[in-house]
């Protein structure tokens, strides 16, 4: 479980060649896991930022990897790091966010099941959820004026549950909102 090896394993499954705000899906997934390390993320942590699309998103749809061959994934991550990419994947985010700090549970929109975090899950998956959120704001200038407010009006509703170092840095890019 490498940094270097999930890099190599976005690079084998054409993350460099598929167009996202601000470059390619592979630059704004080394973008995520950037911040995350600036911000204090752990290690498994970055990896799910590094690899936090692998499975689609309810935002993004295209996969680098089935859904059932999670097992590719978690040997290049470890399973720490995989279960959190699958439960950013699965995310069904107009019925999760809206009401995640409260309930701390993720519709899956895999299985159509809702999982519940536990208290070392939430965190993390929230902070996730922040840091790609806010970079594809800065690299989407138009979703920005346009969902800004919302944007601004959900991480305030997450700040109990996000770490205080990525609270911060989405307070500073929506600050202007």
């Amino acid at each position: 479980m490498s940094f270097d090896s999930a890099k190599a394993f976005l690079r084998e499954h054409g993350a460099e060649a598929i167009e996202h705000p601000g470059g390619t899906l592979y630059a704004h997934l080394c973008r995520v896991a950037d911040r995350l390390a600036e911000l204090g993320a752990g290690p498994d942590l970055q990896l799910a930022g590094l690899t936090h699309a692998a499975y689609g998103t309810d935002g993004f749809a295209r996969a680098l990897l089935e859904i059932t061959a999670r097992d590719r994934l978690r040997a290049v991550i470890g399973p720490a790091a995989e279960t959190l990419v699958y439960l950013y994947g699965a995310c069904d985010r107009d019925r999760t966010w809206p009401v995640l700090a409260e309930t701390a549970t993720v519709h899956d929109r895999f299985t159509g099941s809702a999982v519940r975090l536990d208290g070392a899950q939430l965190m993390p998956f929230v902070d996730l959820s922040v840091v790609n959120k806010i970079d594809v704001l800065e690299h989407q200038p138009a979703l920005l004026a346009e969902h800004g407010p919302y944007f601004h009006d959900l991480f305030d509703r997450w700040a109990l549950v996000t770490s205080p170092d990525v609270a911060d840095e989405a307070q500073r890019i929506l600050a202007g909102i």
